[in-house]
């Protein structure tokens, strides 16, 4: 096999060298356009688990690179004239010069032909020069590779908010360094570390709105080093910054970050008599993952370890080997490119945390990525987690001693909540004629027996026609009131626990089947034969239905506005005389309110349509109602979609002007969902994957938040509530499965002062015996456990 490399950065040398070092018969040419050791970086960052991965494939090249590290544990993150420290993150860096140095010998060793000064124009010409069999592009971030040969590869590329200049000093920095400073126009971050014995990376980042405003824009390259000079000094302790791009010309030695991600990563060259050669990208040309958390270089390596192990297993099956690789590293890449999105979104919006106090704002930036959680830092440094929870614990009023995050109270307004954690509302589509039976006495009073601080009531709809189904809950006749009002009692008077009311009106999505039936299709048009059961009108801000197959609604008249708000109203009233704690109203998931909000269910062209403020209006007319009906001492939130998650809808910006509007309204806290607006909607999932539109609502329009969405164990609560994400977590499905889940995690995390006086588990004393036997006798059969 004859194997071309175009690019002879890390990705390419070190593709190469393994490719020859697992089958010597190989004839492999790496071409480079610039000298041999030319860069223009200065360190790179690895973290110990990549070193296990060099040591695998190559453990000659492992210890010649892991001989040139620098080791450091250790994060600093200075903010506000003060210091905050957090070890065991396991970093060594190496200079990028020095690594090229290393890969380009090894490479030489093993017999792998380099020529660097050589430009490739053409990647078809140089393939049919050499007689290529696989032609590896990796021709690093600007690829002219993967540019020639774009409607095979399909890149997305997007450029990111913040400018940003690669400098080195001589300052020795023995920590993975973080300095925020403040300047009229606004904040700038440094990241410092040192990677070799006298020379450190230091990387000056700012939005470029930020940037232009400072004036950089118009400075010389030296001009703009002088001034991260003068900005950074008491951290430089007099050292210079310093430039290796002269080849650049005044500010263009500030760039923006390009996230680059291909849609497939091989391109086949025709190359005659039925000859098919393919151009596979690797490292930088087929991806890109954010310098603020260092793995550019660990995936472009880890790109050419997988792609030789492949080559290696299938030599006979090409196609094959690509399409296994493209698959594997694919997968990796994508969840480090979520991580490195939400580091990088955190970076591009620092200002939105500076209102924190140091502690928790090195909280936030330890944990911004999700990546690295409360119970993983633990581990790396137990006394910094606790003195964040003794910190956290003190400002929620439990001063003097470390606690779980997730079990410190929360009060707004008159209600004191016991933990973070809330039963999110979940539509059980089990009620006769919108009335609640033993069915949700259990349902909600088991909840509210399992640990959980409040615990939501599903949907409750306030008439017959806001109903979804003919199954879901109702609060609009004395009748129901007296249902209600049982669960309540209930839950008052057995848990600890306090129980929400969410108000809503189901809108163009009504009139539909239970949600174990046809989800969301219609009643049948004739009626059920069975109950009779069969659609009702529809009304909604305009006539566009819900689908193709729901029936169009009726365009709202005024007059409709009015008996829907004095509908909600009657709701509210006889929701606090049951005595429920907290009232939410529904704006979300494309129901009543939410398809007034969401410009593709809003087509009027009055007074409530048109600009956001307008499709807010008729919401904001029923909140105040509500506001005035519902008892001053009691909470009231709002469920809002904070994304839309497609073309022509409300994104995380217009989320974050809908919450201003309900905050002047007087709302106490934005519940945060996304989506569901719309059939269109093409939400990108994950762990904790709707928190980021909490955590900017939070910290953006300075209100209380709920996060919902796959947040689904205490490390996740407890992460989100440390950094400040999030007041709340709403979980729903772990609930369903467990509706002790509070109470497990307590024991999990072996807390046991959590509130909740049950009989079978006796208190806090009996809890504590649990958890030592359950440890003592960890490797006993299940049963011996109890």
């Amino acid at each position: 096999m004859r194997i071309l490399c175009i690019g002879g950065g890390p990705a390419g040398l070190y593709f190469a060298l393994l490719a020859k070092r697992s089958d010597p018969t190989r004839t492999v040419r790496v071409i480079e356009r610039n000298r041999p050791g030319d860069t223009f970086g200065w360190g790179v960052v690895f973290s110990d688990q990549t070193l296990g991965n060099l040591e695998a494939a190559d453990p000659e090249t492992a210890r010649e690179i892991a001989g040139a590290f620098n080791h450091w544990d250790d994060i600093d993150v200075h903010f506000r004239g003060r210091t905050v420290t957090s070890g065991g993150h396991g970093f060594c860096g190496i200079g990028r010069k020095r690594l090229l140095d290393i890969l380009t010998r090894r490479c030489q060793a093993l017999g792998v032909e380099l020529r660097f000064t050589t430009e490739v124009d053409d990647d078809a010409a140089a393939a049919r020069e050499f007689g290529a069999d696989l032609v590896v592009a990796s021709d690093g971030i600007n690829s002219r590779v993967r540019a020639r040969h774009a409607a095979s590869y399909r890149p997305d590329i997007d450029l990111r908010r913040c400018r940003f200049v690669w400098l080195g000093t001589t300052k020795r920095f023995d920590a993975f360094t973080f300095a925020f400073e403040e300047t009229p126009a606004g904040w700038f971050q440094a990241h410092a570390y040192r990677y070799d014995d006298d020379t450190s990376t230091f990387i000056v980042e700012t939005p470029e709105d930020v940037w232009a405003r400072a004036g950089i824009e118009g400075m010389t390259q030296e001009e703009g080093i002088a001034f991260c000079e003068r900005l950074f000094a008491k951290y430089l302790d007099g050292h210079r910054l310093l430039s290796n791009a002269a080849h650049l010309r005044g500010s263009a030695i500030w760039i923006r970050f390009p996230r680059v991600v291909c849609e497939r990563w091989t391109h086949w060259h025709e190359a005659g008599g039925g000859r098919r050669v393919p151009v596979v990208l690797i490292g930088d040309a087929a991806h890109t993952a954010h310098f603020s958390i260092g793995s550019g270089t660990k995936l472009a390596l880890e790109d050419g370890i997988a792609l030789a192990r492949e080559l290696a297993a299938s030599p006979a099956d090409l196609a094959g080997a690509l399409a296994r690789y493209e698959a594997e590293r694919s997968v990796e890449v994508a969840k480090l490119q979520n991580a490195a999105r939400n580091s990088t979104e955190w970076f591009e919006n620092v200002a939105r945390y500076t209102a924190l106090e140091a502690e928790q704002f090195a909280y936030s930036l330890l944990t911004r990525s999700q990546r690295i959680s409360h119970e993983n830092l633990r581990l790396r440094d137990r006394g910094f987690v606790e003195r964040g929870e003794a910190w956290f614990a003190a400002r929620a009023g439990v001063p003097g001693k470390a606690v779980p995050p997730l079990f410190t109270p929360f009060t707004l307004r008159g209600v004191t909540l016991a933990n973070r954690v809330v039963v999110s509302p979940m539509a059980q589509y089990s009620c006769r004629d919108g009335t609640p039976d033993d069915y949700y006495l259990v349902h909600l009073g088991s909840r509210a027996h399992g640990g959980a601080a409040l615990v939501f009531t599903e949907m409750v709809c306030v008439a017959p026609d806001a109903r979804i189904s003919p199954g879901c809950a109702g609060l609009w006749h004395e009748g129901h009131r007296a249902a209600w009002a049982r669960i309540v009692d209930y839950v008052h008077q057995r848990t600890p626990a306090k129980i929400a009311l969410q108000l809503g009106h189901a809108g163009p999505k009504g009139s539909t089947q239970r949600g174990w039936e046809r989800a969301e299709a219609p009643l049948p048009e004739q009626g059920d034969p069975v109950t009779g059961e069969r659609n009702w009108p529809l009304i909604a801000p305009s006539a566009i239905a819900w689908s193709p197959d729901n029936a169009v609604p009726r365009a709202m008249t005024r007059a409709d506005m009015d008996r829907v708000r004095d509908e909600f109203v009657r709701a509210a009233r006889l929701g606090a005389a049951c005595g429920f704690d907290w009232l939410e109203l529904h704006c979300a998931h494309g129901y009543l309110l939410s398809a007034f909000i969401c410009p593709l269910s809003n087509r009027r062209t009055d007074e409530y349509g048109g600009s956001l403020a307008n499709r807010c209006r008729f919401p904001l007319e029923v909140f105040a109602a509500l506001r005035e009906a519902w008892p001053g001492e009691r909470p009231m939130s709002v469920r809002i979609s904070a994304h839309d998650w497609t073309p022509g809808g409300n994104t995380p910006a217009d989320a974050v002007e809908i919450a201003r509007l309900f905050k002047r309204a007087g709302a106490d806290l934005i519940d945060v969902s996304t989506g569901q607006t719309s059939r269109e909607a093409r939400p990108v999932y994950g762990r904790m994957y709707q928190t980021p539109f909490a955590d900017r609502i939070r910290n953006e329009v300075g209100i209380a938040t709920m996060a919902v969405g796959a947040i689904f164990e205490p490390d996740h609560v407890n992460s989100i509530v440390m950094a400040g994400r999030a007041d709340l977590c709403a979980i729903a499905r772990p609930h369903l499965a467990d509706p002790y889940w509070t109470l497990h995690a307590a024991a999990q995390l072996g807390y046991a002062d959590a509130p909740w006086p049950l009989p079978y588990l006796a208190g806090k004393a009996q809890l504590e015996r649990n958890l030592a036997r359950a440890q003592a006798t960890a490797a006993d059969p299940p049963e011996a456990n109890g």
